[in-house]
């Protein structure tokens, strides 16, 4: 029985290493846009996976099990506000929900705005966001990734994150010399913060371009203003009861998908509020579902 359970116990190791592999830093030459970080500034994490204070971003890879990837690949942006990562719910457990579709996931630990530790800390989230396509794009032949189905996930804030990525990857913030396409080829947008005007959540507009913005700013973020043609296939869930980011936020994104001819697809909850992740506790649909449907429709899910 002994060795049984030492058997199981190594096989279990095993498979959980194949899945996930270390954190990758994005800037193993130098995080840009950063000054000298204080001795006080420490990154923390919490016994509920919360990270604050990022200083050195990474990218977590998630594989699929062996046999089952289909060439796709997803950058997941956990919520949190801009000022911390839930990145449990909203990124490991996302980044496992999608290996079992056959895609690789990379759960971004992205920097939270600061002035203490960046130069502009209106950029250092999108720089992290863009960094992290580029490097699997960069790497996709060796990871086995097509570079044509690299999408973004992202939720609450980290869904203003990804809808940022989504309409900003004309205009690098990061070196990019080679010429490296930051565009994600898919958008996820998961009760996300859209807006910075009137039905923004305050919190997140403030933690990113401060407490008295220029108008220009809440124009260029609020990303319902920034949508063109060019802007990737969207898919959106937001519950309509949600109190912390209006409902507006989903709607203003889809009209604007709508108008630009992007193709896109959204799912109401009428009741689910926020935060919940892959389960909404008010309603037995899984949304999740709904995404796998929305992605082999798209061709995404085809090895």
């Amino acid at each position: 029985m002994k060795t049984l359970l030492i058997a199981l116990m190594l096989a279990g190791a095993s498979v959980t290493a194949f899945a996930q592999q270390s954190p990758m830093p994005l800037y193993p030459n130098g995080v840009p846009n950063a000054k000298p970080t204080p001795a006080t500034y420490v990154e923390n994490t919490n016994e509920t996976a919360w990270i604050t204070k990022v200083s050195v971003p990474t990218i977590t890879p998630y594989w699929p099990a062996k046999g089952t990837a289909n060439g796709t690949a997803v950058v997941v942006c956990p919520g949190g506000g801009y000022a911390g990562l839930a990145s449990a719910h909203e990124g490991v457990a996302i980044a496992q929900a999608f290996n079992k579709i056959g895609v690789t996931a990379f759960v971004l630990k992205y920097r939270l705005p600061s002035d203490s530790i960046m130069t502009d800390k209106s950029i250092a989230p999108l720089q992290d966001a863009q960094r992290a396509i580029q490097i699997i794009r960069q790497n996709a032949a060796k990871w086995n990734i097509n570079p044509n189905r690299i999408g973004i996930i992202g939720f609450s804030a980290g869904g203003h994150l990804a809808s940022t990525a989504g309409t900003h990857f004309d205009k690098p913030v990061i070196d990019n010399k080679d010429n490296i396409s930051v565009r994600p080829d898919f958008m996820m947008l998961i009760y996300p913060v859209i807006t910075f005007s009137e039905k923004t959540h305050a919190g997140s507009r403030e933690n990113l371009i401060g407490k008295n913005p220029s108008q220009q700013q809440i124009d260029l973020y609020s990303n319902e203003k920034q949508v063109t043609a060019a802007t990737p296939p969207t898919f959106i869930v937001h519950a309509e009861d949600d109190d912390v980011v209006p409902v507006e936020n989903a709607l203003m994104m889809y009209q604007s998908l709508l108008q630009n001819k992007v193709p896109a697809e959204m799912h109401l909850f009428p009741k689910g509020g926020h935060g919940f992740g892959l389960n909404n506790p008010r309603s037995k649909a899984k949304w999740f579902d709904w995404a796998k449907i929305w992605m082999d429709d798209n061709g995404w899910l085809i090895k």
